[in-house]
């Protein structure tokens, strides 16, 4: 191969990690606490640049960071261990929530649950089994969200780890690409 050759190819891996560093990533989802809508195993993509655009291998923002929404299935680091979690947005600063027998309450109202279904965002399958710890009622700080996951009577959240920092989302999940080994483009 010849010089230029390489010099190329060099350039074109770089750009890659820098686009995976900044700009989406995958990852395999480490447990159940996402599930009816995502399980253990599952392979999903993340757009890392939804919530502000960092400087590649850094965690230094050059835009952002925004806002998530309610509802929107984030990508984040544990503020425990640092392990890479999935789970959902259910209260953005300045929400006064509380979640009850796995019912989530925002500013005083019950966020309706009909037949599985959570009303938050966009409509999401919910699993309660038996709810997990309550929570609440307190209003969500500046700069903050309350996060938890779908299988609230089995999910390791927000409830236990308290409101994550906005900067330290690390992007949007945007579909399970890969369950069981077989493809699938299956919108979060």
């Amino acid at each position: 191969m010849r010089r230029k050759d390489w010099v190329t190819f060099l350039a074109f891996v770089v750009v890659m990690l820098a686009a995976r560093s900044a700009l989406a990533d995958h990852y395999v989802v480490p447990s159940d606490s996402m599930n009816p809508s995502v399980l253990a195993g599952d392979r999903i993509v993340a757009f890392k640049a939804a919530y502000g655009l960092r400087v590649p291998w850094t965690e230094l923002w050059m835009t952002g960071p925004a806002l998530p929404e309610r509802g929107d299935v984030v990508v984040l680091s544990s503020p425990e261990s640092g392990e890479v979690l999935l789970k959902r947005v259910v209260a953005i600063a300045g929400d006064e929530v509380a979640v009850r027998d796995g019912k989530l309450w925002l500013d005083g109202r019950a966020v309706p649950v009909e037949a599985g279904v959570e009303q938050l965002g966009d409509p999401h399958p919910l699993r309660l089994g038996g709810g997990g710890p309550p929570f609440g009622p307190t209003k969500v700080p500046a700069g903050h969200v309350l996060v938890m996951g779908d299988n609230r009577g089995n999910s390791h959240d927000g409830r236990a780890f308290g409101f994550v920092r906005v900067e330290t989302l690390l992007g949007r999940a945007l579909a399970v690409y890969l369950r069981d080994g077989s493809l699938r483009w299956r919108e979060l």
